[in-house]
């Protein structure tokens, strides 16, 4: 039998720093109503841990980076709110009286 390698990645993106640790499955608990979790990546945020992808040993350091960004962009910086911006209003010209 072989033990779990834990693993780490350190990201910066647009200045912010993100910490990701893989950590291993579990088996599934019947009598809890636990459902059995593969090994997954996890970002840690002040103490907790939030779940990111499965961890698959042995996969290219580039591509799991990649992953990395790709969830970053979708959950954590979201899409880029475009915000419409009004039509000008037209401004009619006040007729002056002729004295």
């Amino acid at each position: 039998m072989t033990s779990y390698k834990i693993e780490q990645r350190h990201l910066t993106h647009r200045g912010r720093a993100f910490h990701f640790v893989s950590y291993e499955g579990r088996p599934a608990h019947e009598r809890r109503g636990e459902s059995e979790l593969p090994p997954m990546w996890y970002l840690m945020n002040e103490g907790k841990r939030l779940p990111v992808m499965p961890h698959l040993v042995g996969q290219d350091a580039a591509e799991v980076e990649g992953a990395f960004l790709r969830w970053i962009e979708e959950r954590i910086d979201g899409p880029v709110a475009v915000v419409p911006v009004p039509a000008p209003v037209p401004v009619r010209a006040r007729r002056t009286r002729a004295r």
